[in-house]
């Protein structure tokens, strides 16, 4: 419980507070601009439900730039797996936006870049939607985030084709997430996700994270997770399995759980 201070109490206060002079340098503003980085190693990396490195290690970092307008952009970069990803080893993000409050909500809105150099599908994989012509990867979306406490709703729409499968444009991604900081320094991130695929509705799939997060002194995150795939709308990742991990001709099993650890540090 708090207590008021007695008024004597409070005037003794204020009659021995130091005297500001007149002519005291204000302080300094906050710089418009504010540049972060970040570095992180973990033992896979998955992107909704997908396992980009095939349980191997990945190694990942970015930089953003923001304005105290709220605009912001940044880019950001992993490896990546031939046998996820067709050709290509690497993956970069590139991004930009605009953040704001509106009342107790902040909304964010921007657009994202995802580039696989050298990547392209194979001649003749469909994925039940047509021969794909050796399509580019890279993909296009735009994306919407409305932000409350430790409740956050994204909205992410492809406007190209959805990964290199053909006629997907419009494909949208919908996902809620929770943080919520049960402990000082120890947050508990849930997250869930729907893949609509467009044109190809037996492609589309949910997928689900539940992991925890330790942060550190200096910018040190420690975290780990658990990701699962809806078992009855995993066509898109069986697939994808399909497509690139065959021995003698049968696809390699999807595994339904798996996990995530990574160490990260934010500069």
């Amino acid at each position: 419980m708090k207590y008021a201070l007695p008024i004597c109490a409070v005037a003794a206060l204020l009659a021995a507070a130091p005297v500001v002079a007149a002519d005291e340098p204000a302080k300094a503003e906050a710089p418009a601009w504010t540049v972060t980085s970040n570095i992180g190693l973990t033992n896979a990396y998955f992107f909704r439900g997908l396992n980009y490195t095939r349980e191997r290690p990945a190694v990942q970092g970015g930089f953003d730039i923001t304005h105290s307008s709220g605009f912001y952009a940044g880019v950001w970069a992993s490896n990546v797996d031939t046998d996820s990803i067709p050709n290509s080893n690497a993956e970069i993000d590139v991004y930009g936006g605009y953040a704001r409050p509106i009342g107790p909500i902040t909304a964010d809105v921007g657009v994202l870049q995802f580039l696989f150099p050298g990547s392209k599908m194979p001649t003749g994989s469909d994925f039940g939607t047509g021969d794909s012509r050796g399509a580019s990867v890279n993909t296009t979306e735009l994306y919407l985030s409305l932000t409350w406490e430790m409740l956050n709703l994204k909205y992410s729409h492809a406007v190209t084709d959805y990964f290199g499968v053909q006629n997907t444009q419009n494909s949208g991604y919908f996902e809620g997430n929770v943080n919520y900081e049960f402990l000082p320094s120890w947050t508990l991130n849930l997250h869930s996700g729907y893949q609509n695929v467009k044109n190809a509705g037996d492609l589309s799939f949910i997928d689900y994270r539940f992991g925890v997060t330790k942060a550190f002194e200096g910018g040190w995150q420690v975290s780990a997770a658990g990701i699962a795939v809806d078992e009855k709308t995993k066509g898109f990742l069986t697939d994808y399995g399909c497509l690139r991990n065959t021995n003698g001709g049968v696809c390699e099993p999807y595994v339904d759980l798996h996990y995530q650890v990574m160490v990260k540090r934010v500069f």
